[in-house]
């Protein structure tokens, strides 16, 4: 199908599994590419794109129904899988080769399918309060965790059918940011969120990985998660570490679960110094 809707003109756009995949692109180098969370788009990482360009090709894809699309969240096509998938073959059209891959919240979900089906083009895995899943013993923190996340995604799906759209978004940021996130983002910010929010309509569940699957990753992992971010991405991070030997988390201070925002500094420097020697 051809896009239907604009395609802003800072953004390229490439047919991939016969839709139209919108993507900004910059720089020279080994490809990184950026894999956006819920509730959001390419323009997310418009500052990291500005920075890691210069030494890397950064692309930075918005996933099928995501904006410029307007889109009510209704007629299927939209998973993690099929995301994935999406992901995979856009790596091949555009000759990628293997690239650096990083995944933020449920973009690390998306991602994490990728290593799973398509290793082949993976050079490194970037996990950024990647929301992995894993079959886990049954215990508080895991509870908690399970409980976190089935409550936020019920609160927001109810808040955006009530039509409150602005307290449906609030509502997920501050969960997952802090109370009193949402009021201090600028109106271009909440309005990234607000153009993506049907989305959420239709996220109704999230692959299973195992430890057979992380065992088979066989490239280099960085995890990154935010010293206030939702404790869950620190478990499933755990449970990894009960499969295979892993990296220590590194752990982005004075920050949450939007960390490139929090704490930019850090961020970046924690994943250039990844990237520097691969």
């Amino acid at each position: 199908m051809k896009a239907t809707w604009s395609i802003p003109s800072d953004a390229k756009c490439l047919q991939v599994n016969g839709y139209p995949i919108a993507y900004r692109e910059a720089g020279k180098g080994v490809p990184l590419v950026l894999v956006h969370g819920s509730l959001t788009d390419y323009r997310v990482w418009q500052s990291n794109i500005d920075l890691f360009s210069a030494k890397h090709r950064v692309i930075a894809p918005r996933l099928r129904h995501f904006y410029p699309e307007p889109w009510d969240g209704t007629g299927g096509s939209f998973s993690v899988q099929q995301h994935a998938e999406d992901l995979a073959i856009f790596a091949k059209t555009l000759n990628l080769g293997k690239v650096h891959l990083l995944g933020w919240s449920r973009g690390g979900s998306v991602v994490v399918e990728v290593a799973k089906h398509h290793p082949e083009t993976i050079r490194t895995l970037i996990l950024e309060d990647g929301g992995i899943e894993l079959p886990v013993e049954e215990t508080p923190e895991s509870a908690a965790a399970a409980a976190f996340t089935t409550t936020l995604l019920r609160t927001l799906q109810t808040n955006i059918r009530l039509g409150d759209l602005p307290r449906a978004a609030s509502a997920f940021v501050d969960a997952l940011n802090g109370p009193g996130y949402w009021s201090k983002l600028t109106d271009a910010r909440r309005n990234l969120v607000l153009d993506n929010i049907y989305t959420a309509l239709a996220d109704t569940s999230r692959p299973v990985t195992t430890c057979d699957d992380v065992k088979k990753f066989n490239f280099p992992l960085l995890l990154l998660t935010g010293e206030n971010s939702p404790t869950k991405y620190k478990l499933f991070y755990n449970e990894m570490r009960k499969c295979r030997e892993l990296p220590r988390t590194i752990v982005i201070p004075n920050a949450g679960h939007s960390m490139r925002r929090d704490n930019s500094n850090a961020f970046n420097s924690a994943v250039l110094d990844f990237l520097k020697y691969r």
